[in-house]
């Protein structure tokens, strides 16, 4: 068995292993404090969207500039997530993640002492400059931690923990908001995460992986060379470009559900705003397990044949789009919302699938750097876009006809990952015969 550099063009060798890189009980330790740190992450970044009434009402916003509020976050995180990436990749993964939950934890704590837009707005780029590079860590660990066939069941899981996150944080935000202020809201929700994050500490690590010249009798590379091969590996795997521009059109669609529904709730149909925190919070819940369930069912699916993955997530994003479209423009009333929710359920599809996909093209090498470019695209091009293009079509057309729009994005995303589907399985045979050991 050779070891696999940057450089290397050799054809994959059939048969890899597929087994727990550590042992059992200590993978899913550390998926359980991973999806743990993730649910934190999205109750911190998503509890401001059950608060928009208030903070409307206090200081006179408009829904443009609301919806700046939660675009901050994933513009920050897009712009920070490769290179904190990157140097977890090189240095150490667990540690990375200790200080980067940290940070967005005590950033969170200063939100409920802003007295301004200004002030709040910095605050959650903060929030957003210590989230950035985590999803892409986090699910970086997973994925080499336990064997390739539990793969996107597990990165489904991981990431609905963002769903399930968001639940909490409208749920949470809402309440404590109706009895203590909507500032009280924001110190409630980071205190967990500062504890969590020193639990991290515990959780086991892979060995990273050395990045080393051929023609150099296995010296190390400089800075400048060491990126310039990165970039390089990274660009030549045409499935991560086109997976990325897919899941990056249908969290367009995601973010502006989750986001603006609440509000939705609150001015089309009367509904006060903490008890539209909550039923929101049930079409966040359901896309928590469309994220798990359709995870497990492509897993399955692709058993036969790898192509099947991006085949069927892209099959749902259309799906996804015909339940908004009839929804938010046909229906009304009690159908309309439980339309809503089915399209909740639907429309998270991507989200395990496209991961694993990701992951099973990516140099072992560069695994964390890849997810990274995975996040840049999904937090740039959709989570950072979703929000505040809704807010800006709301305050030119109104709100309902905003949210009728924005789901055509799923058209592009299944587009892209058609697309994916004609270098997929060659990606993937460029890299089957990489080998990880734990640390």
């Amino acid at each position: 068995m050779h070891a696999m550099t940057l450089d290397d063009d050799r054809p994959a060798v059939a048969g890899a292993p597929d087994g727990y890189l550590v042992r059992p009980a200590q993978a899913w330790f550390a998926f359980a404090m991973t999806f743990g740190l993730m649910l934190l992450d999205y109750v911190d970044r998503q509890v401001i969207v059950s608060l928009f009434p208030y903070i409307k009402a206090d200081w006179g916003l408009s829904d443009k500039q609301l919806g700046g509020l939660v675009s901050i976050i994933s513009l920050v995180v897009a712009l920070g997530g490769l290179p904190v990436a990157l140097l977890a990749d090189r240095l150490s993964r667990v540690k990375s993640v200790v200080v980067m939950a940290l940070v967005w934890s005590l950033a969170s704590l200063s939100c409920m002492f802003c007295g301004s837009y200004g002030q709040l707005f910095t605050a959650r780029a903060l929030v957003g400059a210590g989230e950035a590079g985590y999803g892409s860590v986090g699910a970086a660990l997973i994925a080499s931690l336990f064997p390739r066939r539990l793969r996107s069941g597990l990165l489904g899981a991981f990431f609905a923990a963002a769903s399930f996150g968001s639940v909490l944080g409208v749920l949470l935000g809402g309440t404590i908001a109706a009895h203590w202020g909507w500032k009280a809201a924001f110190g409630a929700v980071s205190v967990p995460g500062l504890v969590l994050a020193l639990l991290y500490l515990f959780v086991r690590d892979y060995k990273t992986v050395e990045i080393v010249s051929p023609s150099a009798s296995g010296s190390y590379l400089s800075v400048g060379t060491l990126l310039r091969r990165t970039a390089k590996t990274l660009a030549r795997t045409k499935t991560l470009v086109w997976a990325c521009l897919g899941a990056a059109m249908q969290l367009i669609v995601v973010s502006a559900i989750w986001s603006w529904l609440p509000s939705f709730l609150n001015r089309v149909h009367g509904i006060p705003a903490d008890q539209a925190g909550r039923q929101a919070a049930l079409v966040v819940l359901a896309g928590a397990l469309g994220g798990f369930i359709w995870g497990l069912l492509v897993d399955r699916a692709a058993q036969r044949w790898a192509g099947r993955r991006l085949l069927g997530v892209a099959l749902l994003c259309l799906l996804s789009m015909g339940l908004f479209l009839v929804a938010f423009g046909v229906l009304s009333g009690a159908a309309q919302f439980k339309l809503i929710v089915l399209g909740g359920f639907v429309m998270t599809c991507t989200v395990g699938p496209i991961s694993a996909v990701v992951f099973d093209v990516i140099h072992p090498a560069v695994r964390s750097t890849g997810a990274a470019v995975l996040s840049l695209a999904q937090n740039l091009l959709g989570l950072a876009i979703g929000p505040v293009l809704t807010g800006w079509l709301s305050d030119a057309l109104g709100l309902q006809q905003a949210l009728t729009l924005v789901p055509l994005f799923s058209v592009l995303a299944a587009l892209f990952f058609l697309r994916a589907m004609r270098s997929y399985e060659t990606d993937l045979r460029a890299v089957a015969d990489v080998r990880l050991q734990a640390a």
